[in-house]
Formats: C-alpha cells, sequence, structure tokens
C-alpha cells in the first residue's frame, strides 16, 4: 500500500503568522498532537507538534538553561530561546519536516517514524501538502490489508512455508523441514532456541489453511503442539 491509499486528506492546518497559544487551541480542539504549517500558498513549511511545546516558556521550561544548552554554540543557544519564547508559530514550530509524496510505501513511512520517533509524516505534492500520514493510519491499514492468498492444499501450503522460511525471519540458513497432513503443518529441524520457534511457528500459522501446527524442534515441550 501507498500514501495515497490511507492519507488523511482533511487536514487540520495553521499559519506561520498565528500564534502558539492559537495553535495550541486548535490541537486540543481538534483532539490531535501536531500541525502542519502552511504558508499563503499551501506550501508545508514545518510543523509544530506537542514536543515544540513541552519546553516553552510558559510552562517554566527554560526559564534556566541547561548544562547542555549551555555548552552549544551562540546562535544554536539564541535559535533555541527563540524557539521556546516566542508567541509566533513560524518561531516555535519544527522546520524542515520529513516528508514523503504519494507514491511512497507504507513500509517506507513505517520505517521513518521508527527512525525519527514522529508521529505524522505530511504528505506533499510539488511542495504542496496534500495530505499526512499518522499512526492511526497505520493501524487502519493493518485491519484492511488483504488476507494471505496461498492456494488450498497440503501441497501449497508446504510449499509457501517452505519459502517464507527465508524471508527475513531469523530462520536464514536453518535447516527446517515441512510436512503438511490435512492442514496440519509439521516442523522440523535443529532449532533451539525459544525465539526461533516461534518465528517458525508463526510462520506456519500465517498461511491460509492451516488448521494446527506441531513442533518437532530439540528442547520443545508438549505445550508446542496447537491447534489455530
Amino acid at each position: 500500500m501507498l500514501a495515497k491509499d490511507v492519507m488523511t486528506t482533511t487536514i487540520v492546518k495553521i499559519s506561520p503568522h498565528n500564534s502558539v497559544r492559537q495553535a495550541a487551541k486548535v490541537m486540543l480542539d481538534s483532539h490531535v498532537s501536531g500541525l502542519p504549517v502552511v504558508d499563503d500558498d499551501g506550501h508545508l513549511i514545518g510543523i509544530i507538534s506537542e514536543g515544540d511545546l513541552i519546553r516553552r516558556t510558559e510552562l517554566g521550561g527554560g526559564a534556566v538553561a541547561s548544562i547542555a544548552e549551555m555548552e552549544m554554540p551562540a546562535e544554536a543557544r539564541a535559535d533555541a530561546y527563540v524557539k521556546r519564547s516566542s508567541w509566533k508559530v513560524g518561531d516555535a514550530m519544527t522546520r524542515d519536516p520529513v516528508t514523503v509524496d504519494e507514491e511512497t510505501p507504507l513500509t517506507r513511512i513505517s520505517k521513518l517514524m521508527q527512525e525519527r520517533g514522529i508521529k505524522r509524516i505530511p504528505v506533499t505534492r510539488v511542495g504542496e501538502l496534500v495530505g499526512i500520514v499518522g499512526r492511526a493510519d497505520l493501524l487502519q491499514a493493518i485491519l484492511t490489508a488483504k488476507q494471505d492468498e496461498t492456494a488450498v492444499g497440503d501441497d501449497a501450503i508446504r510449499r509457501s512455508i517452505a519459502t517464507r522460511l527465508g524471508e527475513n525471519t531469523g530462520l536464514e540458513g536453518l535447516d527446517i523441514k515441512v510436512t503438511v497432513a490435512d492442514g496440519v503443518v509439521n516442523l522440523w529441524g535443529n532449532v533451539v532456541t525459544a525465539e526461533c520457534r516461534r518465528a517458525a511457528r508463526t510462520v506456519a500459522e500465517n498461511v491460509r489453511g492451516v488448521r494446527g501446527v506441531v513442533e518437532h524442534f530439540p528442547q520443545s515441550c508438549p505445550e508446542d503442539a496447537t491447534g489455530i
């Protein structure tokens, strides 16, 4: 799925000329934790979020500079002061936010959120804001994702599991044998860690048509034989 498939197109946004107090009110009224900041031409120039506001002088933040801040160059300390003290959104916002275009896969968006520690990513078209993808949109994508389309039948199930065992599962290189009878999967091999056993079982359970999984791994316990 791509950004355009899940993005929210009804966007609550704000101008850089609005006040920080107005931004806080809009966030509360709209039940959002961040707002895109757009100029008069509709181009995205920043984002203002809860994270930008937690060190505001109104909250007592920044009244005394931290040790880390005191070690910054003068220009950086001046910028930090303006960010926490100015009444304007344009000064308090995060500039040059991470953005994606409409054709960006959700896997890339999810990775960006994890790497940057952010909750939402604006979607732009030639610099103009056309949507936003938040974590809730990714959750919705999970609900609407296509189910496994493996063909029915024991042989098709066996081949699908055998292929998936080597696809970024942590099981690459392990000689795991798979047999299937009436939808019940039997897994064999020298898989000794609990983590790898769980990964192997998960691979099997995610294939359509599987009715149960039985593990024949070393140190496996009676409860390792389960039905789905």
